[in-house]
């Protein structure tokens, strides 16, 4: 399936916090109209990430209620998601059935911040000054998830849907 506006938006730059919520709203946008069975997000900690954006989760939601949909999540650690997105948290044990999340054992400084979605896919290259850009083809996708197997590959189950307090 084309999708001139995936088209449009593939090498997009993003600079700036405010560039990349919209990026992030506009991946997930254009991957729950094109259908995408997989997203991907891989970060260090997540915390840039819009998570909680009301838009973001709405999305996410009606991808997610699709068939056959999952939603991968590497990072180097997950323990200030419930923390800070207290909303994604909740979306996280709803959708239970669609989440695996991975705790990558690879330095932090190697573990990139993307958001790998077929043509609508995304990465950040720099988290303090929040610039990045939209992936120009496919082969640029495909580059990135060599990268994510290599991370899965060093790797155990973290983020479970629910979280025991004593």
């Amino acid at each position: 399936m084309h999708d001139a506006t995936a088209d449009a938006n593939r090498g997009a730059l993003i600079d700036g916090r405010s560039e990349f919520t919209r990026a992030v709203r506009r991946s997930l946008a254009q991957a729950h109209s094109q259908r995408q069975r997989e997203l991907c997000f891989v970060d260090t900690d997540f915390e840039v990430w819009p998570l909680d954006d009301a838009e973001v989760l709405d999305t996410l939601s009606a991808w997610a209620r699709l068939p056959q949909r999952r939603l991968l999540m590497v990072g180097s650690r997950f323990d200030t998601i419930p923390r800070l997105f207290s909303r994604f948290t909740t979306w996280r044990g709803t959708f239970a059935h669609v989440v695996e999340a991975f705790a990558t054992e690879v330095e932090p400084s190697q573990v990139p911040t993307l958001l790998l979605a077929g043509s609508s896919s995304l990465m950040l290259a720099d988290r303090l000054r929040w610039r990045g850009h939209a992936l120009a083809s496919d082969k640029e996708v495909a580059d990135w998830r060599e990268v994510v197997d290599v991370l899965l590959q060093r790797s155990e189950p973290g983020f479970g849907a629910n979280t025991l307090g004593l």
